[in-house]
């Protein structure tokens, strides 16, 4: 299984001065749904944070973010060894296939593929 990037997300009620914030370390906004800011760093784009009010998809709002190359290989193997699924695998309208599954401190790791983009 390939891993492709890791990310914190982090719940927050100070979105604007998280953004402000971070700007300061270097990070530029790459996504903003509203509810979602991604910032990365503009000289390594594989290092995110996001910042989230809530999710509008799912019942919690992760504690981090892994990128796999197959999100649907993961959540089978996962399933199989009786791994906790917090939200079910869907596709998302933003352009990730995803699902949600607490690891064995507790933690919400959302899983996700981006899909490919249909013209």
């Amino acid at each position: 299984m390939t891993i492709r990037r890791v990310m914190p997300d982090i719940r927050t009620e100070a979105m604007e001065e998280s953004r402000d914030f971070y700007g300061l370390l270097g990070f530029e906004e790459v996504m903003d749904l509203g509810w979602v800011v991604t910032l990365a760093s503009p000289d390594n784009p594989a290092a995110q944070v996001s910042f989230m009010t809530e999710d509008r998809t799912a019942p919690v709002v992760p504690d981090m973010s892994v990128e796999v190359e197959d999100v649907d290989a993961v959540y089978a193997v996962l399933r199989e060894r009786g791994a906790e699924i917090v939200h079910p695998l869907r596709d998302e309208e933003w352009g990730v296939r995803r699902f949600f599954v607490r690891d064995p401190n507790g933690r919400v790791v959302n899983v996700l593929t981006h899909r490919p983009r249909t013209a």
